[in-house]
């Protein structure tokens, strides 16, 4: 018996031993202990990951128990390992999965993990999701994913992958979502796409996808949500898409996608949402989509549609977006839009719309935003516009006109109203005292008379403020306008305001007040130092008195300061000689009296704007008798004088010195940098580094005149052109660089700003992303995108010509000089860059200034009537994609007849086509501005009005 007992104890032991030691080794807590040696975990999210000693006891898996890890109801298997937003990173091996044969959810997804996706994954014969959206992980979608036979989700998105898309992924018969968006894949979609049995959601967006769209997709009878956007197809939307039945959601934007719409989509008969928006989209908006009655989103904007809103949208009840903005739509807005019960955001700016405005427009108490600027309405407000709580309230450049509706005031939600350059009339019937959210108020380019609303200073929020160009305002600006807590912007130029400015008492947040061209008199106010953020004041073409004070010198950051034609006295405020943001200042014609401070910051401003002052004098005016020079004014003593000599003598003694020791050194000088509206204010030594990884200061860009692109310290990337100078000319040639500096307008390239010493000068400018006309001369456009470019340059060359003073010739108009931006808008660049060039060497004529009679000189005239004939001559070009290159000297081969032919085959326009007349006229313009006589050619302006009767909507 006791043999019996001894035995049976053994064996216990022995199996108890072995169950310990299996347990201790389990093979779930050896893998799961393997992986996280593999990782790189920052922020210690798996410091639970741990055996403790002896091992685990019992038949439960010790890792069942850590974070990200969840088993069966017994413990005894893992099926799923969650380790998302846990901040990890590395390289996976794979080599750890073959042990999880019962894993049905793995998700790493909101990682860093890089590297190659290990193949090991798909082993997983159970797996029913896979989610590593959000990480890193690159190269080609490896091959194998097929034996994931169960799969129903597979994440992917957001990640570096590249090469195809895995065709794999079509033989899994039970995938419901498919996301392989945000990453580098390229090549088509592959047809197999269309195969899928179960699948729901595919979004293949944001990759470097091309080809055609396979109209196999159109075989998805089980999908309820596409996108695939975002890429760069060719050809248009497929009608096959119209055969996918259970479709409720459809994205296609920004694919470069032409030709029309597909009618044949108005058979999908479950679609919500409809985005096609940033493609190349021709011909009308289907009139058979008033049949998708669930549709609620529906933006096609920023195409090239044309036509009319079509009436049949009147019956979608459910729509709340409707977006048609930038396009070439026309006709009136349907009165049963203004009836959709269900419409919150109403978008269709940039079109060449008429008529009036839905009458019952904001009746259904939805409607949050309303933006239908740049087109032809008129008429009134509708009157329930506000009734459901807008926000948004955009009509700018429009011809509507009558009184603004009383309900406007009691409209508490808005937030942005723009209403400018429009014809409104009456009293402004704001009460911003009931306006507590709003930020953004234009009212410019209208009628209004009763001067600006008393309670403006009670808008908490507002932060801008126009209303200029009211020639019959009246009124004062009321007494505590500064004093509103938000506001950075005031304009109210050309207003008839007359009064004096109301003291800056808790001046905190303006950053610009514009004032010129009113009625304004008095002093202004010595607490103008309160506006710390103050950085352009214009009150030119006043009646304001008194001596310029000198606290606005001490404002550190003005950069514009115009007081020309009023009556100020007394001298320049030297101080604003250490103003390191001054860019522009300007005094002319007033009664200022004394000498220029000599500092060169007044040099800079150049003659015009010290004109018309006769006390005043110095450079760069006349130079100062010898008692005015050294006191700025009369009855010296002849101690002083004396004394003054002297110092003046040691100086004189002590320059001389320094300056032997200076030029034997042969230094080039000290970087200087000025810069412009828009460039943050950094040193010329930071410019400077951004040419290149060395610290070079000598460190620079190629050849001279050579233009190349730098990224600043802020990330801000530029373009830079290297101009050659001589000390000599120095300062002509840095006063013609900031008058080019301040000449604005949105068809010029921003000049940003210059830095320089004795024998260089680099000019920053904006770096434009899209290239220039030069490189996409012979792309096919159709005729309304070749019209915006045709406005847009003649916009650009009208403000050099008749809006900057004295006017700018381009001097170097040709296709490579004329830019694209973001939006392919056109911008004209190296403008004025060939006098500035020349004017270093010393061979400029006298084209940049002007007769004392204000008239131009010839020299100017010339060079005007030569950007003319060269506008002429691009225009030629842009018709003729490229064929007609140097139109002006080879016009006379053909008749004009046979080249209008030729067009208008080009341009693809029928017999009997209306815009055949449109593009005769654009000929025309152009046939006029290349004649061989100067004389004969028409102003910019005069050009420009001409280009605009074509269309009488143009924007």
């Amino acid at each position: 018996m006791e043999i019996f007992h001894c035995l049976y104890f053994r064996i216990l032991l022995t199996f108890t031993f072995i169950v310990a030691v299996v347990v201790a080794t389990n093979p779930y807590s050896e893998a799961l202990l393997s992986l996280k040696s593999e990782l790189i975990d920052d922020s210690n999210s798996l410091d639970d990951w741990s055996v403790p000693p002896g091992g685990n006891t019992g038949e439960k898996v010790q890792a069942c128990s850590w974070s990200g890890v969840r088993c069966n109801k017994n413990s005894t298997v893992v099926i799923a390992l969650d380790l998302s937003m846990k901040n990890l990173g590395g390289e996976l091996s794979g080599k750890q999965f073959s042990v999880f044969t019962e894993l049905v959810d793995l998700n790493f997804s909101y990682n860093s993990f890089s590297g190659q996706l290990p193949v090991g994954i798909f082993n997983l014969t159970n797996l029913k999701i896979l989610d590593i959206s959000r990480n890193n992980f690159s190269g080609q979608f490896p091959e194998g994913i097929s034996g994931l036979r169960n799969l129903v989700v597979l994440d992917a998105f957001s990640n570096s992958f590249s090469g195809p898309l895995p065709v794999e992924v079509s033989q899994l018969d039970y995938l419901k979502i498919l996301n392989l968006a945000g990453s580098y894949f390229d090549g088509p979609i592959p047809s197999e796409y269309g195969s899928f049995k179960s699948l729901e959601f595919i979004h293949l967006a944001g990759n470097f996808l091309g080809g055609t769209i396979p109209p196999e997709l159109g075989q998805l009878k089980t999908v309820t949500h596409m996108e695939i956007g975002y890429n760069s197809f060719e050809g248009s939307v497929p009608w096959q898409l119209s055969n996918m039945s259970e479709l409720q959601y459809l994205d296609i934007a920004s694919a470069n996608l032409s030709g029309p719409i597909p009618k044949q989509l108005s058979n999908l008969t479950k679609l919500e949402s409809l985005f096609l928006f940033r493609n190349q989209i021709t011909g009308s908006v289907p009139w058979e989509f008033g049949k998708i009655v669930p549709l609620a989103s529906l933006d096609l904007s920023d195409n090239h549609l044309s036509g009319p809103i079509p009436e049949s949208f009147a019956e979608l009840k459910n729509l709340k977006l409707l977006s048609l903005m930038y396009n070439e739509m026309n006709g009136t807005v349907p009165q049963g839009i203004g009836q959709l019960p269900s419409l919150e955001t109403f978008l269709i700016w940039n079109n060449f719309f008429s008529g009036s405005l839905p009458r019952d427009l904001g009746g259904n108490l939805k409607l949050k935003w309303v933006d239908v600027s740049t087109n032809n309405f008129i008429g009134s407000i509708p009157p329930d516009i506000c009734a459901g709580g807008l926000v948004k309230l955009i009509l700018f450049s429009n011809h509507f006109a009558g009184r603004l509706s009383p309900s406007i005031s009691n409209c508490s939600s808005l937030v942005r109203l723009r209403i400018e350059d429009n014809s409104f009339s009456g009293e402004i019937p704001l009460k911003f005292s009931q306006l507590p959210d709003i930020t953004y108020v234009d009212l410019s380019g209208n009628k209004f008379s009763g001067g600006i609303p008393t309670d403006i200073s009670q808008a908490s929020n507002l932060r801008y403020f126009n209303i200029s160009n009211n020639p019959g305002l009246g009124g004062m600006i009321p007494a505590k306008t500064w004093s509103s807590p938000l506001l950075q912007n005031f304009s109210a130029s050309a207003c008839n305001i007359s009064g004096n400015l109301p003291p800056f008492h808790s001046c905190k947040s303006v950053s610009v007040i514009e004032l010129h061209t009113n009625n304004l008199a008095g002093s202004v106010h010595g607490s103008v130092s309160d506006c710390q953020a103050l950085r352009k004041m214009d009150l030119a073409f006043n009646k304001f008195t008194g001596h310029i004070p000198e606290d606005l010198a001490s404002l550190p950051d003005l950069s514009v300061l115009d007081l020309s034609h009023n009556n100020f006295s007394g001298p320049i405020p030297a101080k604003f000689g250490a103003s390191s943001s001054l860019v522009l200042l300007n005094v002319s014609f007033n009664d200022i009296s004394g000498s220029i401070p000599s500092n060169n910051v007044f040099r800079l401003m150049g003659s015009n704007a010290y004109e018309g002052n006769p006390k005043l004098c110095g450079a760069p005016l006349k130079p100062c008798s010898a008692s005015i020079a050294i006191f700025g004014g009369k009855g010296t003593r002849k101690l002083i004088w004396v004394l003054l000599l002297c110092a003046g003598l040691v100086v004189l003694i002590v320059a001389s010195i320094l300056g032997i020791f200076y030029i034997r050194r042969g230094s080039k000088g000290q970087w200087k940098m000025v810069s412009f509206s828009g460039l943050p204010r950094f040193t010329a030594n930071d410019v400077l580094r951004s040419f290149s990884s060395t610290e070079s200061m000598e460190e620079v860009p190629a050849e001279s005149s050579s233009v190349c692109k730098a990224v600043l310290p802020t990330g801000i990337t530029v373009s830079v052109k290297k101009i050659e100078l001589e000390t000599k000319r120095m300062k002509k040639a840095t006063e013609f660089m900031t008058r080019l500096g301040v000449a604005r307008h949105k068809n010029l390239i921003r000049l940003l700003g210059f830095c320089y010493n004795k024998q260089l000068a680099y000019v920053l400018h904006d770096y434009q992303p899209n290239g220039n006309l030069a490189e996409k001369i012979s792309l096919k456009r159709d005729w309304m995108t070749k019209y915006k470019l045709v406005i847009g340059i003649a916009r650009g060359l009208r403000f050099l010509h008749h809006d900057c003073y004295p006017a700018i010739p381009h001097g170097d108009l040709k296709l490579s000089n004329i830019l694209f931006d973001e939006n392919m808008e056109p911008h004209l660049a190296e403008f004025g860059f060939k006098y500035l060039v020349e004017m270093t060497k010393g061979s400029s004529p006298a084209t940049i200034s002007m007769k004392e009679t204000g008239e131009l000189n010839s020299a100017i005239k010339e060079e005007l009537c030569m950007d003319t004939f060269k506008f002429g001559e691009i225009v030629l070009e842009i018709l003729t994609n490229g064929r007609l290159a140097y139109a002006g000297g080879s016009m006379q081969s053909k008749p004009k007849e046979v080249l209008l032919r030729e067009i208008y085959s080009e341009n693809q326009t029928g017999s009997a086509d209306a815009m055949q007349e449109e593009i005769k006229l654009v000929f025309e313009v152009a046939l006029l501005c290349i004649r061989s006589r100067p004389s004969d050619r028409p102003s910019m302006e005069d050009a420009l009005k001409l280009l605009s009767g074509v269309k009488s909507e143009v924007n």
